[in-house]
């Protein structure tokens, strides 16, 4: 008898959710997948079912404060300490293990989910919530900045969107200009090491690509297609320059995981002492994210400092903080990126 009801009543309630936000103003716009999505004008209560940079983009947007539910952002303390509600933000699931359940008791206006959970995301709309899907670094640059001007939109935040885009603008064209005049034989070769194991890495379909050209290097990888491992062998025939480490939690003993294994020593990046941990920000500095660009510098000031002489990435750090971010960084906090 209980499933009876149940059963009839859900789809009412569903129509219920739906009639009282069909009273509000709505607008469309067009998420990440290409799907157009209509959401209300104005947006309070927003639900996240996925990683990937999405609590940051809406961060800098300066709506952190419309976010109700979320995935736990323990691992990233120096978001916490900039927006200490987010440590007893609610949970409601990620990608496809969501609670369609606890997102309806939220009343979220919208939910921003990635476009790798369609399942999950199907049963949300089911509700009559609205979802917009995030790339979740699916993404090259363009598509990138391309998320920053539709999450604007979403928000209502289009003029921050538009401050950020032209502060990632300024900022690569500023590198490009500076290692423009490098010959491709002369351009540093980086392996870029994922977080699985040492021999995982990006080739060009990832964003690690993406990251390493954009610094203005060759992604050794670059061929590999969608594939993530790659074997000792392979490591050793490409020999790269530069080996750059993702690190998930902060920043490991550079080098360990080659230094450790004696096949790896004859790497030219190993023996010239040339592999660095990747900082670690509000969000990895490697990954696709509002921060991102501050990663972007930092690896080209690596691979080229000679060229990329005059860039104080401290102040351009505690810069984009102050205006993107409205925090303060102090020195203490900027070193313990490293």
């Amino acid at each position: 008898m209980v499933r009876i009801l149940r059963r009839a009543l859900f789809p009412a309630l569903i129509l219920l959710l739906g009639m009282g936000a069909s009273a509000e103003a709505k607008r469309k716009i067009v998420d990440m997948a290409g799907r157009k999505v209509v959401v209300p004008d104005t947006i309070r209560g927003v639900v996240i079912t996925c990683y990937g940079g999405v609590t940051h983009e809406v961060s800098v947007m300066g709506a952190a404060d419309r976010i109700v539910a979320q995935p736990s952002m323990r691992r990233f303390p120096n978001l916490l300490k900039m927006y200490p509600r987010f440590a007893a933000t609610e949970d409601a699931g990620s990608f496809e293990n969501v609670s369609v359940e606890r997102i309806m008791t939220l009343k979220p206006d919208l939910v921003i989910a990635g476009i790798t959970s369609p399942r999950a995301n199907r049963k949300i709309e089911s509700l009559g919530i609205p979802v917009v899907t995030a790339a979740i670094g699916r993404a090259d640059i363009d598509a990138l900045l391309n998320e920053f001007r539709m999450m604007g939109k979403v928000l209502g935040t289009e003029k921050r969107a538009a401050e950020l885009v032209s502060f990632w603008k300024e900022r690569l064209s500023f590198i490009r200009k500076r290692v423009s005049g490098i010959p491709v034989s002369k351009r540093k070769r980086v392996f870029y090491m994922g977080s699985e194991s040492s021999l995982s890495t990006d080739g060009r379909l990832w964003w690690g690509q993406h990251f390493i050209s954009a610094a203005g290097g060759i992604n050794v990888a670059a061929d590999i297609g969608p594939a993530r491992q790659v074997t000792v062998e392979q490591l050793l025939v490409w020999n790269p320059d530069v080996i750059v480490m993702h690190t998930d939690t902060g920043p490991l003993s550079a080098g360990r995981p080659f230094k450790d294994n004696p096949r790896m020593r004859n790497v030219k990046a190993v023996k010239d002492n040339r592999v660095y941990p990747c900082p670690v920000g509000a969000f990895w500095w490697d990954r696709p994210s509002p921060e991102a660009i501050l990663g972007i510098l930092w690896l080209a000031r690596t691979l080229y400092p000679e060229r990329i002489k005059g860039l104080d990435l401290k102040k351009e750090t505690v810069s984009f903080y102050k205006r993107f971010y409205d925090y303060g960084l102090s020195g203490g906090e900027y070193g313990s990126f490293f």
